[in-house]
């Protein structure tokens, strides 16, 4: 049953069970919404890199990060849909495209419609993440087809203000409720190993798991402490800077638990995960990666070696899903 009227404490108690009993209810809870062998193979591709104003200490494309990162202007629409015709290739069935922006520019608007257009053209689904939205360009990417948007709120309402300064909780939510106004799928998550205390991590469930709809697409990321960022300088060299991998999937199987019918996603920091660990988190409800050698500016595990783990573990791909009531609109 899915609920949205989780209380903090029910959700700190998930975290408290002995481990085999956690992964035992989010398996049982993963298989009867989902198939148990398939896992969806998303691809992400940076469509604008670096210069992005906001001050998200976890991020080395703000313009207050001092990684040597340089800005690039949007990428053209030929070898952004070049790109996404190479990861169909590769077995993806969704093409997400991040662009590092605080919020698009109306006159960016119509390279990003016919981004979407054309890698729904191919089959594909569709996701992207821009910044802050307005109800207009909402609307407007609703129209050439997106599948999802994907905003995440990062960690929990009360840590959100020693992450970022720039953008306060509540925008985020505003963002997510213009994108369900116009009818796109919403993907949100955040990153765990920022520093933050067990408590955090029921605080950034508790918030995905009481909106009035459940995100369709949760990705966890882990953190990547990339020098030259607050919280990768702050976090270097110490046992802050890696999330406990038992820990980790125990946030998996909360998220799987409390968002039963949600695509759990392991997204960033699953190249430095061992092979048992991404097991696990399989085994704790996880039915999404993101795959190929690179997210939007960190390493990624690669599809040789994804393909390889998938075929240990007996896993496959599983097959695109395209919104029906988009499809039927074409």
């Amino acid at each position: 049953m899915t609920r949205n009227d989780w209380t903090r404490d029910e959700i700190a108690a998930l975290f408290d069970l002995p481990f085999g009993e956690l992964v035992f209810r989010a398996q049982t809870v993963h298989r009867a919404h989902h198939a148990p062998d398939q896992v969806q193979m998303s691809t992400l591709l940076s469509i604008k890199t670096g210069g992005c104003p906001e001050d998200c200490g976890y991020c080395n494309q703000s313009v207050h990060a001092e990684t040597g990162l340089k800005a690039t202007k949007l990428m053209d629409v030929r070898a952004v849909l070049q790109a996404a015709a190479q990861a169909k290739d590769n077995g993806s069935s969704r093409f997400c495209m991040g662009a590092a922006w605080r919020n698009p520019k109306d006159r960016d608007m119509p390279a990003i419609v016919e981004m979407v257009q054309g890698v729904r053209q191919m089959g594909m689904e569709t996701c992207m993440t821009l910044g802050m939205l307005t109800e207009r360009q909402a609307a407007m990417l609703a129209d050439a087809g997106l599948d999802y948007y994907n905003h995440n709120i990062d960690t929990s309402p009360e840590r959100y203000g020693e992450v970022i300064t720039t953008r306060s909780f509540e925008e985020r939510l505003d963002t997510l409720e213009h994108v369900r106004e116009a009818g796109i799928n919403v993907c949100c998550g955040g990153i765990v190993g920022m520093g933050e205390t067990r408590g955090d991590r029921v605080g950034f469930i508790h918030a995905l798991a009481t909106l009035p709809r459940h995100p369709e697409s949760v990705p966890v990321n882990a953190l990547v402490p990339v020098k030259g960022t607050v919280l990768g300088d702050m976090l270097a060299d110490t046992p802050l800077a890696k999330i406990d991998d038992i820990e980790f999937v125990r946030t998996v199987a909360v998220a799987r638990i409390t968002m039963p019918a949600s695509m759990v996603r392991l997204s960033a920091g699953r190249e430095s995960m061992s092979d048992i660990t991404q097991a696990l988190c399989f085994m704790a409800g996880a039915n999404s990666i993101f795959t190929g050698d690179k997210l939007l500016t960190t390493g990624n595990a690669g599809d040789d070696k994804d393909a390889a783990l998938f075929a240990r573990l007996g896993l496959m791909a599983m097959p695109v899903q395209v919104k029906a009531e988009l499809e039927a609109a074409e």
